[in-house]
């Protein structure tokens, strides 16, 4: 009997630099018999090997690209060069990464959560490229700041505590006072933000996901965490259309999302919209998930249309 090989997300990455910003690039090569391609555009709280899972399963419809955005994953962020990581640049540094690896070529985007708005702007600002677009595929995705489940206050409260902590000198006493590793590991698994990612776990896998956690707000450019908190607070892309119908994967017990809302914004943007709904209760899948753990965000109805060639 052959041996089952095991995939390393390592084997897979590279280099990039798109008009001065530094990241990298992670490319898995289609299965035998498989012609589409799939750019998987992830959202904030990232790196490439955080999404390793999701990206192997969509990788059984064709050839997966994920790239760094700027601030995210450890790539250089917008405001080393001087610019703000506001939707609009997050936008057109996608349309660029774009136009460079694919030229002409049809391709089905997936954009998660935070990513689903970039792209939607990406699109509004660049119609030129639905053309491109084979499948459009929101993952949790939202289109405008009512989409959030919070009340009032707390709105208030992100949005202002965000505007406060974009800015230079509030975002380093951010990063040197509440992102020290020790302080952490103290606090951070029981702040209101993180308890569903540490419930119900422990032992090795709690260690394995505070390790990945500390990893993450190391290599997250904060300033940029900040002005897209921000951004999503504030955010309206219901200002123009696309000429695209949107796939939407939703859970039915998101604790970010009104999917009510969500569909009526969405409906105002696209030209159709269809709706999936995930298995999975959970927003998204755990910073340390499997292709088998993410395999529900991927419904089945779903994988039935990915399978089309």
């Amino acid at each position: 009997m052959t041996k089952k090989t095991t995939k390393n997300p390592e084997d897979y990455i590279y280099p990039l630099n798109i008009n001065g910003l530094e990241g990298r690039m992670l490319r898995l090569p289609p299965p035998k018999g498989k012609q589409r391609e799939i750019l998987f555009v992830y959202g904030q709280h990232s790196t490439l090997e955080r999404w390793w899972g999701l990206v192997e399963e969509f990788n059984k419809f064709g050839g997966v690209t994920m790239a760094d955005l700027p601030g995210f994953g450890g790539m250089t962020s917008f405001y080393k060069i001087g610019q703000s990581a506001s939707l609009d640049n997050l936008a057109g540094y996608l349309a660029t990464f774009i136009k460079l690896k694919y030229h002409r070529k049809k391709i089905t985007i997936a954009g998660m959560s935070l990513a689903f708005a970039v792209v939607t702007r990406m699109l509004q600002l660049y119609p030129e490229l639905t053309k491109n677009v084979e499948y459009l595929i929101s993952i949790v995705g939202l289109a405008h700041h009512e989409d959030f489940v919070f009340n009032k206050r707390r709105k208030l409260i992100y949005r202002t505590g965000s505007w406060i902590f974009l800015h230079k000198w509030p975002s380093i006493f951010f990063k040197h006072v509440f992102l020290q590793p020790a302080y952490l590991k103290r606090v951070y698994h029981r702040s209101a933000n993180a308890k569903e990612k540490f419930k119900n776990i422990s032992g090795d896998e709690f260690q394995r996901t505070m390790n990945t956690e500390l990893h993450l707000w190391k290599v997250n450019d904060i300033r940029t965490q900040m002005k897209t908190n921000y951004e999503m607070m504030t955010l309206n892309n219901c200002t123009k259309r696309v000429d695209l119908p949107v796939l939407h994967v939703a859970s039915k017990k998101d604790r970010y999302f009104d999917n009510v809302k969500v569909e009526e914004h969405m409906r105002r943007i696209f030209n159709d919209f269809s709706i999936f709904y995930t298995s999975s209760p959970n927003h998204a899948p755990t910073i340390i998930a499997t292709a088998e753990d993410a395999a529900p965000f991927i419904p089945p109805a779903l994988r039935r249309l990915l399978n089309k060639d």
